[in-house]
C-alpha cells in the first residue's frame, strides 16, 4: 500500500514547471513514456527529450520554455504543453506549436520524405471546447463531398485523412474529474495523477508502477524547500506576465475608443453641433474639442 502523504502537501502535477520537471528530468524517461503511450494509444520503443532544461529561478523564466519536446521511435515529433490558465487563445497557439514542429524540421536540400509525423498534445486545466468528449484527437480530415464536386470513382471506402503527418491532442482535466472514471486504463490513471485526486491516486499507483514512481519524484521534490521555492517563484512570475498583458491590453482598448470618440467629434464639428452637446455624445472634455 503507497504511503499516504501527511506531513506535507504535494506539489501538483499539473503545474506546468512541475509538470516538465517529472517527465522530461534524466532518468524518468518510463514514467514519460508510459505517459505518452496513454495518450496516444500506442507502443514507443525509443523516447528522446530534446529539451530537458529547466529555468533555475523565475528571472530566466520567459513563456514558452515549460513544454516538453520529444522524439519517439525515430519518426515522430512531439510537442506536449502543460496549459493552467484559460487565455481564450488555445486553439491559436496549439496551431502555431504545430507549425513550428513542421517548419523546424526540414532544411534547404531537404527532401519531403524526411518530414516525421508532428504531434501537439495540450494538457488544459480548464475547459475550452465544446465537445462531450475529455480527450479530443483533432487530424486533418477532408470535408464531404458536394453536389457539385462528387464523381463516383467507385470507391466503396473513401480515404478520410488528407494527411497523416500532424495531429493535435486536447485533454480538458475538468471535464475528466466531472466524468469521474475508474482507474482501468493507463490513461485513467495519469489524469487521476493530474487531477490531484488522493484516493483516486492510491489505486493508480497499485495498478501502475511508472504512476507509483512519478509520486514518489513528486513527494521527493515537495520536501525539497528549493524545488517549491522556484515553483513559486515561476509561477509568481507568470502571474505578472498575464497581468501585464491584461493591462497593455485593456489600455489599447481605451485608446481605441478614444479615438473613434475624437473621429466621430471632428464629424459633429463639421455638422455644425453645439461643443455642449458633443461633450455630452463622446464624453470628451470641452478642452479638447476646442483643440480640434
Amino acid at each position: 500500500m503507497p504511503q499516504k502523504i501527511k506531513e506535507f502537501s504535494r506539489l501538483p502535477l499539473n503545474n506546468d514547471y512541475v509538470f516538465k520537471r517529472v517527465f522530461a528530468y534524466q532518468g524518468n524517461e518510463n514514467l514519460l513514456k508510459d505517459f505518452l503511450e496513454a495518450i496516444l494509444n500506442i507502443q514507443i520503443q525509443k523516447i528522446e527529450v530534446q529539451n530537458p532544461e529547466l529555468p533555475k529561478n523565475y528571472k530566466e523564466q520567459k513563456k514558452g520554455t515549460l513544454d516538453i519536446k520529444v522524439q519517439l521511435n525515430e519518426n515522430t515529433i512531439i510537442d506536449v504543453e502543460m496549459q493552467l490558465e484559460n487565455e481564450e487563445n488555445i486553439d491559436s497557439r496549439s496551431t502555431s506549436y504545430l507549425g513550428k514542429l513542421v517548419s523546424n524540421q526540414l532544411h534547404t536540400g531537404d527532401f519531403y520524405t524526411q518530414l516525421k509525423k508532428s504531434i501537439v498534445i495540450c494538457i488544459l486545466n480548464f475547459e475550452f471546447y465544446k465537445t462531450n468528449n475529455y480527450h479530443n484527437i483533432a487530424k486533418m480530415k477532408f470535408d464531404k463531398a458536394t453536389k457539385e464536386t462528387y464523381i463516383d470513382m467507385g470507391y466503396e471506402e473513401e480515404e478520410q485523412i488528407a494527411s497523416s503527418y500532424i495531429q493535435m491532442h486536447f485533454i480538458e482535466l475538468p471535464k475528466f474529474i466531472k466524468k469521474n472514471p475508474e482507474v482501468r486504463t493507463k490513461l485513467e490513471q495519469w489524469l487521476w495523477l493530474l487531477a490531484g485526486k488522493e484516493d483516486k491516486i492510491e489505486m493508480a499507483e497499485e495498478k501502475n508502477k511508472e504512476v507509483r514512481k512519478a509520486v514518489k519524484v513528486l513527494n521527493q521534490m515537495s520536501m525539497d524547500p528549493k524545488e517549491r521555492e522556484r515553483c513559486e517563484s515561476i509561477a509568481l512570475a507568470e502571474f505578472f506576465r498575464r497581468d501585464a498583458e491584461r493591462i497593455k491590453f485593456e489600455k489599447g482598448i481605451k485608446e481605441g475608443e478614444r479615438k473613434k470618440q475624437i473621429e466621430i467629434a471632428k464629424e459633429l464639428l463639421k455638422l455644425g453641433i453645439k461643443i455642449e452637446d458633443i461633450e455630452k455624445a463622446t464624453k470628451l472634455t470641452k478642452e479638447e474639442i476646442q483643440k480640434l
